[in-house]
């Protein structure tokens, strides 16, 4: 448990100190959010797209969207610092202290959750300025789901990079999973206008429950069960957070 805690603390204080860092992982969100959303919802501002989004116009529509984006997308980057931390910073004290390991990878997966959750909700809080249909008591619950989520790519990103050496290498392999993912989750457009072999990769996609279950919180709309898109984001979480503390049982100094 010492483990588990003093790597908690570590990733809090370590994000709170890199000042950039913090600029820098809000602000992207924030400018989708902006420029995207407020271009976009002027061009769907007619009687007819309301009912295409649920009933609610297009920026409260992709509000939950670009909140899961942030949080899908800072997970999985947090595999680049395991790479470093691996080879040259505390990870690599941790792989030869007396200590447990899965304790060690637990805490980091979990501190960098409870962070980019931390994110997601300054994000919320702004959209309740810009969007006129986001739900104030449905915030908390959507942070809780965003933590769910956050757990699971965070542990994904951190199993791949325990398995690769080149940072390089990482990042290509980032890029190429996060469009995809992106665009099949439902988060820029609901599922109901792709096509229909689409729909079926939408349906394996986890990060499309992450979006259905914040856009029921947020905004009262959902295509699928709420208890649904929760068990298959818990189950997804530990499913990697077990490969996760697997892998780094087993990793070796480089």
């Amino acid at each position: 448990m010492d483990a588990f805690v003093t790597m908690v603390y570590r990733q809090i204080k370590r994000f709170i100190r890199a000042k950039s860092r913090v600029l820098g992982t809000i602000f992207m969100p924030l400018i989708w959010l902006v420029f995207f959303g407020l271009g976009w919802s002027k061009v769907f501002n007619f009687p007819y797209a309301r009912i295409i989004f649920g009933g609610v116009d297009y920026l409260s529509f992709l509000v939950p969207g670009i909140f899961a984006m942030s949080i899908f997308t800072g997970s999985l980057m947090s595999g680049i610092s395991v790479l470093w931390d691996k080879q040259f910073g505390f990870l690599k004290e941790l792989l030869v202290a007396p200590s447990s390991r899965k304790a060690g990878i637990a805490g980091r997966v979990i501190g960098d959750s409870l962070v980019i959750a931390l994110q997601g909700l300054v994000i919320l809080v702004f959209s309740l300025t810009i969007a006129a249909n986001i739900r104030i008591k449905g915030i908390v619950p959507a942070v809780l789901v965003g933590i769910i989520l956050s757990i699971a790519f965070s542990s994904m990103g951190i199993s791949m990079a325990l398995k690769m050496g080149s940072q390089e290498g990482f990042q290509l392999i980032m890029n190429f999973l996060m469009m995809p993912l992106l665009f099949l989750s439902g988060a820029f457009y609901p599922l109901d206008t792709m096509p229909e072999w689409m729909k079926y990769l939408a349906y394996i996609d986890p990060l499309t429950y992450a979006v259905d279950a914040s856009r029921y919180f947020l905004i009262g709309i959902s295509k699928f069960s709420v208890i649904f898109d929760i068990l298959a984001l818990v189950g997804l979480a530990l499913v990697f957070l077990l490969i996760a503390m697997f892998l780094f049982e087993r990793a070796t100094i480089e």
